[in-house]
C-alpha cells in the first residue's frame, strides 16, 4: 500500500476519533480502529488509539473542567484504576471473544432500552458505593480488552445528572485509566519508533477534530447529548458483538 495513502489513511481515522471524542468525551477507539486497521496491524493500532485518546480528552477536559466534583468523580476514578491491574492479572483466565460478546449483548440490550425509554430511567440507588462497583468493573474491562468506557459512560447516563456533570465523571475516568494505560504501554516497550512517527502524523486530524467536536458538543441540549451518546454506546455494543462472535 502507497505510504501516501496509509497516511492519509491514519489521519482521516484521527479526525474522526477526535471529533467523536470532542462531542461525546469517549469513544476514540470505536471510530478511529475501525479506520486504522486497514492499515496498521492491531497492536500499532492499539498504542495509536490510547495516545490520540489521551491527546483528545487532555484537550477537551478544561472546557468541563468546571463541572467536576471530586466527590462525585473520586470514587469510579479510583476504583477503576484498582480494577486495571486486576484485569491484567485475568489476562490469561478469561477468553476475550467470549468477554466481548457478553459485554456488547449488554451494552445493546441497555443502551437500546435507554434509547426507547427517551431518557426517562433514573437510578438513584447505591450512593458512592454503587459508583465504585461500576469504576472496578470498567477497569478491569478496560485491561482485559481495552473497553474501560462503556459502564462508567452508560452508568452515568442514567444517574439523573445533567450533561456536563455525566460527562465530566466519565470523561475523568477515561482520562484517567487510558493515561495508566499509556504509562503500561510505555514501561513495556510497546511505543516503538513506528508510533511515534505514527502520533506525529495523526495528531493534527486529532487536535483539530476535537476542537470541532467540542464546539457542536456545546450547543447540545442535555436530551440530544444523551441520545448521542446512548447511540454511540450501541453502536459500541454491535462492535463487540461482531468481533466476539468472530473470535469464537
Amino acid at each position: 500500500m502507497p505510504l501516501s495513502w496509509a497516511a492519509a489513511t491514519v489521519l482521516l481515522g484521527a479526525f474522526a476519533g477526535g471529533f467523536v471524542s470532542g462531542l461525546a468525551g469517549f469513544g476514540t477507539g470505536l471510530v478511529a480502529l475501525g479506520i486504522w486497521l486497514y492499515v496498521l496491524d492491531p497492536g500499532t493500532a492499539s498504542s495509536l488509539v490510547i495516545i490520540c485518546s489521551v491527546v483528545s480528552q487532555t484537550q477537551t477536559l478544561p472546557a468541563i473542567w468546571h463541572a467536576i466534583e471530586v466527590r462525585r468523580v473520586w470514587p469510579i476514578v479510583v476504583s477503576g484504576l484498582v480494577g486495571v491491574p486486576v484485569g491484567t492479572l485475568l489476562l490469561g483466565a478469561v477468553d476475550p471473544g467470549s468477554f466481548k460478546l457478553a459485554v456488547g449483548v449488554l451494552l445493546l440490550v441497555f443502551s437500546g432500552w435507554l434509547l426507547l425509554s427517551a431518557g426517562r430511567v433514573r437510578v438513584r440507588f447505591g450512593g458512592r458505593g454503587a459508583d465504585a462497583l461500576v469504576g472496578f468493573a470498567g477497569g478491569v474491562m478496560g485491561a482485559l480488552s481495552g473497553l474501560s468506557g462503556p459502564l462508567p459512560t452508560l452508568w452515568a447516563s442514567v444517574r439523573g445528572w445533567g450533561k456536563d456533570e455525566r460527562r465530566a465523571v466519565f470523561q475523568a475516568f477515561n482520562w484517567s485509566v487510558l493515561t495508566l494505560s499509556l504509562i503500561v504501554h510505555g514501561a513495556a516497550g510497546l511505543l516503538t519508533r513506528e508510533v511515534f512517527w505514527l502520533t506525529l502524523a495523526a495528531l493534527p486530524g486529532t487536535v483539530i477534530g476535537a476542537w470541532l467536536g467540542a464546539r457542536v458538543y456545546r450547543r447540545l441540549s442535555d436530551q440530544r447529548f444523551q441520545r448521542v451518546v446512548l447511540g454511540l454506546l450501541f453502536v459500541s455494543g454491535v462492535v463487540m458483538v461482531w468481533t466476539g462472535w468472530r473470535g469464537q
